[in-house]
């Protein structure tokens, strides 16, 4: 894979300038994202009544299933790009590259198939208001048609990370949140069209990004498909390989979505403005979740690489130096909620009731960082050494302790025992992926001794 995205692996250490040449983009990044779900909210916040903002909220819930499910052609490209980097295979980065390039469009053309059923059962299935259902209706079925450009966003973005290239990460991200963005300031403030704008802005965004993508790797891609092996490219065991880790990956991404959906969910049974404030403040969470990935990506891309090539001691380094940082970005972040999260959440809507009920659950996104950023590190660990089935068990079991948090605190003390609920889950997808870390270590002592022999 040659120039922009190949860069030499020659380097005898990790440092911390090396985690942060690798987090800082993407901490950039993915601050980025939150900031559109952000700007989403805030324009139809400022509609007159709260049913705009859980309309938007009702139908970005809905592709947390349609895509976020599909999160693993991201994470599992990043894997394989960075075992294949570290090896300093370039025949298999290519191959691997076109699999998941293919994989993402072949996905995207399903989504559009299959999409409208879907949709229409999701709303089925939440209880919320009928204005609330049909605009989330009309958001999500505009918003279905950005499928193929979203997952080949997704495998973009996994092949820069797994590469240790985030700097066109970054500009990927940019571009489609920037567009996103600015389409959205036009759309509904300005044209006037509501929740509908701020999904036609997502779709033009989506297609934009992924054009972008396709420019910024068009000299691999050419030598790729120029130096084409199609019979080892579709070789039954790549494949199998590749599914495999892929299902792995697609049932702990199904999982998280579905802890998330049922704590919307569950939101909107309080009411309208109950949802509208637990929404504003999921966004608070996503933007920390956001930026601690960062080092999370760090690890992926570190890690693995050096587990590619049977380095042991980078390894260890790897998840010593982005967990150390991603520690004090944790705390750093609660110290800004606790500072300034009522300014944050009065961002998000002018409706004095939202803000006032929203400030009563605040001190969950101020404790939140410091608990959540453990299983944030250990996720890219394992996706970016590949031992995904471990990862897979560990959030079936979380996502199991969750269901039974949310049902009992909840009726103990309301929406205080939902945020209680989500908090518990982050604490056990951190503690039950810790019990795999060293099989992780063992993994790369035993490939070592192999080599060696």
């Amino acid at each position: 894979m040659n120039s922009p995205t190949a860069q030499s692996i020659s380097a005898p250490s990790i440092t911390h300038g090396t985690v942060w040449a690798l987090a800082g983009p993407m901490i950039v990044a993915n601050l980025s994202v939150p900031l559109v779900g952000a700007v989403d909210t805030a324009v139809v916040g400022h509609l007159p009544e709260p049913h705009h903002i859980g309309a938007v909220a009702l139908g970005a819930l809905i592709f947390s299933f349609l895509y976020w499910g599909f999160g693993f052609l991201r994470m599992g490209t990043t894997g394989f790009i960075a075992r294949a980097y570290g090896a300093n295979d370039e025949i298999a980065l290519a191959r691997i590259t076109l699999r998941f390039l293919m994989l993402g469009l072949l996905l995207g053309l399903a989504v559009i198939l299959i999409g409208q059923p879907l949709i229409r059962f999701a709303l089925y299935c939440i209880d919320s208001s009928l204005k609330v259902e049909r605009l989330a209706e009309q958001y999500a079925l505009i918003r279905l048609w950005s499928a193929p450009a979203t997952l080949s966003i997704y495998v973009f973005t996994g092949i820069f990370i797994g590469l240790h290239n985030t700097r066109l990460a970054l500009v990927l991200q940019l571009v489609l949140n920037l567009v996103n963005i600015a389409l959205d300031l036009l759309f509904v403030p300005v044209l006037e069209w509501g929740v509908a704008g701020v999904a036609w802005a997502t779709l033009i965004a989506e297609y934009t990004a992924a054009l972008c993508g396709f420019i910024l790797l068009r000299k691999s891609l050419i030598k790729a498909l120029k130096t084409a092996d199609w019979s080892q490219i579709l070789q039954a065991s790549a494949l199998k390989e590749m599914m495999r880790a892929n299902g792995n990956i697609f049932i702990r991404t199904l999982c998280l979505v579905f802890s998330f959906a049922l704590f919307t969910a569950q939101s909107a049974r309080h009411g309208e403005l109950i949802l509208a404030a637990n929404t504003i403040l999921i966004h608070l969470h996503s933007m920390m979740a956001y930026g601690l990935d960062g080092f999370a990506f760090a690890v992926e891309a570190l890690g693995g690489s050096a587990y590619g090539a049977k380095n042991l001691s980078n390894f260890k380094r790897a998840v010593a130096l982005t967990s150390l940082w991603s520690a004090g970005m944790a705390v750093t972040v609660g110290i800004g909620y606790f500072l300034f999260g009522h300014t944050v959440v009065s961002w998000f809507t002018e409706i004095s009731e939202v803000i006032k009920t929203a400030d009563q659950y605040l001190i969950w996104m101020i404790i939140s960082p410091i608990i959540s950023f453990w299983s944030f590190q250990l996720d890219g660990l394992f996706i970016g050494t590949g031992h995904t089935k471990s990862m897979r068990n560990a959030m079936l079991v979380s996502a199991t302790g969750y269901l039974i948090m949310v049902c009992l605190f909840q009726a103990i003390w309301g929406n205080h025992g939902l945020f209680m609920a989500l908090t518990g889950f982050m604490m056990l997808r951190a503690i039950t992926l810790f019990l795999y870390y060293p099989s992780v270590v063992r993994s790369i002592a035993e490939q070592s001794i192999n080599s060696a022999n």
